[in-house]
C-alpha cells in the first residue's frame, strides 16, 4: 500500500515511472517502431510540467500526456521514419563487389541474373548504369550487394 499512496502523492514520477516503462518496451519488443516513443517522450514532459507546478489533478495531467502525444507525433513522425529509413547505404563489405562475372541472361533495373562461383545470382543494373540493359553472356563488374540481389554494370 506504501506504493500506492506515494504515486497517489507524486503524480509526476509515476509519469516517469510510465514514460520509462514505455522506453523499455518500445525499445525491446517493438524495435523502434514509434508509438510508444512519443508516448513516452509525452510523460516525461507532463511529469516536469507536475514538478513546475504548471499542471495538478489526474483530469488536467491525463489530458496533457494525450495533447503532448498528438502534438509530439505529429512534429516528429516525418523526421522519425525519414532518420529509420535513411539506412547506411550499399553494402561495400561483401567479397564480391569487384569481380568479373558473366550474365546468364539479360540483366535489367529490376532483374535479371549472374554466374559466380558455379551459382547463378540475382543481379540488377547498379544505379548509375548508363545502358539500359547488359544482354545475355556479356561480362560485367558486380558494384554492390542489396540483400541477396547483386548490383552490377557492363565493363
Amino acid at each position: 500500500m506504501d506504493i500506492i499512496n506515494y504515486f497517489s502523492t507524486h503524480h509526476a514520477q509515476l509519469f516517469y515511472l510510465i514514460a520509462g516503462a514505455s522506453f523499455i518496451l518500445e525499445l525491446s519488443v517493438l524495435g523502434m517502431s514509434g508509438p510508444l516513443l512519443f508516448f513516452a517522450i509525452a510523460c516525461v514532459k507532463t511529469g516536469v510540467l507536475i514538478h513546475l507546478g504548471l499542471i495538478s489533478g489526474w483530469e488536467s495531467e491525463v489530458l496533457t500526456v494525450g495533447v503532448l502525444t498528438a502534438l509530439i507525433t505529429l512534429v516528429l513522425w516525418k523526421p522519425f521514419k525519414n532518420f529509420q529509413n535513411s539506412g547506411g547505404g550499399r553494402d561495400t563489405s561483401s567479397d564480391m563487389i569487384g569481380k568479373q562475372v558473366p550474365s546468364v541472361g539479360e540483366i535489367t533495373q529490376v532483374e535479371g541474373h549472374i554466374r559466380y562461383s558455379g551459382i547463378d545470382w540475382s543481379a540488377k543494373l547498379d544505379s548509375s548504369s548508363q545502358n539500359g540493359t547488359i544482354e545475355a553472356n556479356t561480362q560485367c563488374i558486380i558494384t554492390g550487394v542489396e540483400g541477396n540481389t547483386m548490383l552490377v554494370k557492363r565493363i
